[in-house]
């Protein structure tokens, strides 16, 4: 059986991995998440996972611990309203003022995944269309307060108290809006015969 490395650093990602009972190590570099002005949306988040499956190839490369027949996986989450990125908020009032431009519209979640093994790319996406009743302004500041979601994009977690009251419907996999499309993930990597 080949090794496995996550590239990321999201108790998310690892948590939804460790829940299909996949076993897995954790290999996270700082890469650059930018992306040319003029890529479609939904190209973005592969463009960036992939980014980060080359960044980690780089460091697993250099280690005795992994051989080449290592699958990296890679992952990039992006909410986007109105054909516009929504990334992770800046501070307490970005994160407000983000909530309240989702407050009772439909947005959508991509995620991109890249995965590399013995010099082949596999890259997909998966997208989950999600709809906020209208929320209050107190229900946002609570939310922002308590939970402090700064690190998630769209300034928001679904299995938190935020999506329990505040998601409407949602339409597609619920785990890709956690950040990784687990069980399509899964027969990708049955298909390179990995696990």
């Amino acid at each position: 059986m080949s090794s496995l490395i996550l590239a990321s650093g999201s108790p998310r990602r690892k948590l939804l991995l460790e829940w299909a009972e996949i076993k897995f190590d954790i290999v996270v570099s700082d890469t650059d998440e930018s992306y040319p002005s003029s890529m479609p949306v939904n190209e973005v988040p592969v463009f960036i996972a992939k980014q980060k499956a080359l960044a980690v190839q780089m460091i697993a490369s250099k280690s005795e611990i992994y051989k080449s027949h290592t699958c990296i996986i890679a992952a990039d989450t992006v909410v986007v309203l109105d054909n516009n990125i929504i990334g992770k908020p800046s501070d307490r009032e970005d994160a407000i003022n983000t909530l309240g431009k989702l407050s009772g519209k439909t947005h959508k979640v991509i995620t991109g995944v890249c995965l590399l093994h013995e010099n082949k790319m596999e890259q997909f996406s998966e997208t989950t269309i999600v709809e906020f009743h209208e929320l209050t302004n107190s229900q946002t500041e609570y939310y922002v307060d308590h939970y402090k979601p700064y690190d998630k994009a769209g300034a928001y977690a679904i299995q938190e108290w935020i999506g329990v009251i505040g998601i409407k419907s949602i339409q597609g996999d619920f785990y890709n809006v956690m950040g990784l499309p687990v069980s399509k993930l899964v027969q990708k990597i049955k298909q390179l015969g990995i696990h």
